[in-house]
């Protein structure tokens, strides 16, 4: 019977493992390849929060609390808006989700100190107000007693309660789908009042930056398109439809213009 010892040996030597570590390497790959860079529909208000927001494998979470940070601190998405993993770690009892490249800041680009405007009313391209950056967050989805090895449709099924990864965009849609209107937009690549963001993104494909901030009451989120010198186009959502389009154009220096009026 020298071989008990010998196999109680090699179980003391081994590293006591957690409970996300019951998972095979398989079984992680799996879920990483089944996540990461997935796109959803967000269902809920979601807050741009430094700290992870906690969701429970059960469909459990805190919804006024995400509701009263996202008015405290800025919304990453609101019910409607497109989001996407663009980070999975399995940590534990729990798989951690990074929402739209997370809440972090990020160092200041050069074309945010390009100023838009005309005489001495000027504003950047894209402000520093800390709406700019880090417009995402990290949601844990909490498993008691470690992170299960499942199907991808599992872990999607679970989150369905604050993300549609089955939900079809506009993007998806022909265009003899959309009012009239908004197809000959979008066929001549130009955004256009009353449409909505998935159209826009049909239109002019996502934005360079977003920039959210009240104004007169009313938040507002802008989608900025293009890059000095040349064209740089603003689009003003009032929720989730377009209220206003406005062109500038931007020089090498910076210094910036209305668009000429046709002759």
């Amino acid at each position: 019977m020298k071989l008990l010892p010998a196999i109680v040996a090699v179980l003391l030597a081994a590293p006591s493992l957690r409970s996300g570590e019951k998972l095979t390497p398989e079984e992680r790959i799996e879920i990483v390849r089944g996540l990461n860079f997935e796109f959803a529909t967000a269902k809920v208000i979601i807050p741009r929060s430094p700290k992870t927001l906690t969701f429970s494998s059960d469909g459990k979470f805190d919804k006024r609390g995400w509701e009263q940070l996202a008015r405290d601190v800025g919304t990453a998405a609101r019910p409607g808006d497109q989001v996407q993993i663009t980070k999975l770690e399995i940590d534990n009892d729990q798989l951690l989700l990074q929402i739209n490249g997370g809440a972090k800041g990020t160092k200041r680009k050069w074309y945010e100190h390009v100023q838009v405007g005309v005489g001495g009313n000027t504003q950047p391209v894209a402000r520093n107000d800390g709406q700019n950056q880090g417009m995402g967050t990290t949601i844990a989805l909490v498993f008691e007693g470690g992170v299960p090895g499942l199907p991808t449709a599992e872990y999607k099924k679970m989150l369905a309660p604050i993300l549609d990864f089955e939900r079809r965009t506009a993007t998806e849609q022909p265009l003899d789908s959309l009012p009239p209107e908004i197809a000959a937009a979008v066929k001549d690549k130009r955004a256009i009042e009353g449409m909505d963001r998935d159209q826009v993104i049909m239109a002019l494909g996502k934005p360079r930056t977003k920039q959210r901030e009240t104004r007169n009451g009313e938040e507002l989120e802008d989608w900025v398109y293009g890059m000095p010198p040349g064209k740089i186009t603003f689009v003003t959502f009032k929720g989730k439809t377009v209220v206003k389009v406005e062109d500038a154009y931007a020089g090498v220096g910076g210094q910036t213009m209305p668009p000429l009026a046709p002759r």
